[in-house]
């Protein structure tokens, strides 16, 4: 019998002070910090750091990851989640997305989540596996509600990126990634539905061979899709209905999975018939990690044999770096693979204190400062999520360095404001749990606290802030309107609520009428689901209009100008010469490049570019100007750069130079998001 069992009630990483609890013996620095005896640290660890010279904290913090779980739509992470908190015995029933059973998946706790079965809403929740204590955010995967997605990444240390065995890499999962990418996060993919008819997950990984070291390497669908430098670290033994178990390409061990649920996990010898391809995948292992790290490279080319706890510690070590991404395997509906997967959640993501974070230093100019991620620092915590509870706002925080207490005051650094927490809980999706403390590396919520989005708390000794999440820009508008004038009240209630909450969500006014709200968010589903919110949060009947489109331009090739401005005024004349050149650059963003008639904008230019244009850099490759006594003036007049703030005014060239080589100026767009 392997070691993948499932645990009992969770022990908790806060603090109760129960009754039972001067009753207990006194636990170790580890155990007291897993169990938030913060009052008893000092006496109880002060021997063990002298005798380890490590910080009473460490070990405890090791033992921590915060995850989160992102896809395609409908690839199966919802599912996934569900029996990833009944294996580790958070809940004591598995329930199936839609609701069918008439109560649903324990993570999507709205009613419109489980009629649609999808998820809409980020949802937090906490285990404990093996000893180690995991921070869990299961997030949509629509890119209607990628706002979800962006929160989560953002405060996450980790991530697990699941396929379909039929679909592969879809447009979601490239979206997902690159969120994972953009905010540095380590991860692990997951082929998941091994079960289903046409599942092939080496199609997923579309692995060719070519010689290399001497041996084999595989170009997969990760790689021309993601860019990710990936293998698998499991072999499916069989596939669709015959799909049994999986084998560890690492340890060299096949798992069975039984019992009604797939609880209970059985490790065997590997298959005779499966180890030539054991083989061979190992090998294709081996040799991908040994292109990212340097120690098993050294042993594969002198031909030393590479034990299990070797290619372990290469494979974490190139993960943490975000080097590599290990593919793992299963069904999460049929519960087969998810106890391997969460190993590897413990085995390949990082803790907390693996994790480098930084904040803003407001005092020193923000200067960027290296947080330690210790409870012994200075508090700092981010609010990322923002939602109307029955007792007021609830505000998710991650606790980056220090501890939040119930009852203490804290510090809003973005607002100055002072603020007491009265009520300090942790979630389990729409369930809540009390706690007196929480410490750096977790993630609780507070009621009470009046915030927006992004806002840090400190203990108020110092002034540091943390970078906010990327909010996109909405691609579509709706116009819509309460039925009844007599709902005006709570339509509008309803609206600054959801404007509150969800950064992508815009309300404003009709500029023809002036009159006629229009919602502005990430797509048709997106505005959808809050007009059916309001319906049934606020009793409010809306009528809506067609939705609108808001599109963008681009540029698909690069383009080189040559633009000679010369005009006779009388007296020296002006005369300025710009050669430039346009590429399409993901990330850059300007508004056009406008040129000049006599001295004038070109009208017939200006009505070329009616879309703000995006993904744009503009390179200035050489411009001359005459010496005449305003050349900064004629400059301007043939370098036209867009500020921020204003629609067609003249540029500005902060450095008056008769000659500029090989300048490259980012021009930001200005134009209105109405069309």
């Amino acid at each position: 019998m392997a070691g993948f069992r499932r645990t009992s009630t969770p022990r908790l990483l806060y603090s109760f002070y129960s009754s039972t609890l001067s009753h207990s013996s006194s636990p170790s620095p580890s155990s007291a910090l897993l169990l938030g005896n913060f009052h008893l640290r000092h006496s109880s660890s002060a021997a063990r750091v002298k005798e380890d010279k490590e910080p009473w904290w460490k070990e405890s913090m090791e033992k921590v990851r915060n995850i989160g779980i992102s896809a395609h739509i409908d690839s199966g992470k919802t599912t996934l989640t569900e029996r990833v908190l009944y294996y580790t015995g958070r809940i004591h029933e598995i329930h199936e997305v839609r609701g069918k059973d008439g109560v649903g998946a324990k993570m999507d706790s709205m009613d419109l989540e489980r009629e649609k079965g999808i998820t809409i809403q980020s949802a937090a929740t906490y285990c404990t596996w093996n000893g180690y204590q995991i921070n869990i955010i299961d997030t949509p995967g629509h890119v209607d509600f990628t706002i979800e997605v962006e929160r989560a990444l953002r405060v996450l240390d980790g991530a697990i990126l699941v396929l379909c065995s039929v679909g592969g890499v879809q447009s979601q999962s490239i979206t997902v990634d690159r969120q994972m990418r953009r905010y540095e996060v380590p991860r692990l993919a997951f082929i998941n539905k091994l079960d289903r008819m046409g599942a092939d997950p080496w199609k997923v990984l579309n692995q060719k061979v070519h010689r290399r070291f001497g041996g084999f390497f595989g170009v997969n669908e990760l790689q021309s899709k993601l860019r990710h430098h990936s293998a698998a670290v499991q072999v499916p033994i069989g596939l669709e209905e015959e799909f049994k178990g999986l084998v560890d390409l690492v340890q060299l061990k096949a798992y069975y999975f039984h019992g009604s649920n797939g609880e209970k996990v059985t490790a065997e010898e590997v298959p005779a018939d499966m180890e030539g391809l054991v083989s061979e995948k190992r090998r294709e292992l081996i040799e991908m990690v040994s292109e990212v790290d340097d120690k098993l490279a050294e042993a594969f080319l002198s031909d030393e044999p590479i034990s299990p706890e070797d290619l372990e510690a290469a494979v974490r070590r190139a993960t943490v770096a975000r080097k590599f991404i290990p593919v793992f395997m299963g069904s999460a509906f049929k519960n087969k693979g998810v106890q391997p997967l969460l190993d590897g959640v413990l085995n390949y993501l990082p803790c907390p204190i693996e994790v480098s974070n930084y904040a803003l230093d407001q005092t020193k100019n923000e200067e960027k400062i290296a947080l330690s991620g210790s409870p012994d620092g200075r508090l700092v915590a981010l609010a990322f999520k923002l939602e109307e509870g029955r007792f007021g706002q609830l505000t998710y925080l991650r606790i980056y360095e220090g501890v939040i207490k119930k009852g203490e005051f804290i510090v809003n650094v973005n607002t100055g404001k002072r603020i007491k927490v009265p009520r300090l809980v942790r979630m389990h999706s729409n369930e809540m749990e009390d706690i007196q403390e929480a410490h750096a590396g977790q993630i609780v919520a507070v009621f009470g606290v009046d915030c927006a989005s992004g806002d840090t708390f400190t203990d108020g000794s110092v002034k540091y802030t943390m970078t906010s999440m990327n909010v996109p820009e909405p691609v579509m508008s709706l116009a819509v309107q309460p039925v009844s004038k007599d709902s005006g009240g709570q339509f509008s209630k309803a609206l600054n609520r959801f404007q509150k909450e969800d950064p992508t969500f815009r309300v404003g006014l009709d500029p023809e009428s002036g009159q006629q709200t229009i919602i502005s968010g990430m797509g048709e589903l997106h505005l959808d689901i809050y007009v059916e919110r309001i319906r049934r949060e606020y009793k409010v009947d809306a009528t809506v209009g067609k939705p609108r489109v808001n599109f963008r331009e681009t540029v698909t090739q690069r383009a080189e100008f040559d633009y000679l401005h010369k005009k006779q005024t009388g007296g020296q004349g002006q005369y300025g010469r710009e050669t430039f050149q346009m590429v399409h650059t993901r990330g850059k963003t300007i508004a056009g490049v406008l040129l000049v008639k006599e001295g004038r904008l070109c009208s017939e230019n200006s009505r070329s570019i009616e879309l703000p244009v995006k993904i744009v850099t503009l390179t200035i490759q050489s411009l001359r100007v005459k010496n005449f006594e305003n050349s900064s003036h004629i400059a301007k007049l043939t370098v036209w750069h867009i500020p921020s703030q204003q629609k067609h005014p003249y540029s500005k060239i902060r450095k008056k130079h008769q000659e500029i080589s090989a300048k490259e100026v980012e021009l930001y767009s200005s134009y209105p998001s109405k069309i």
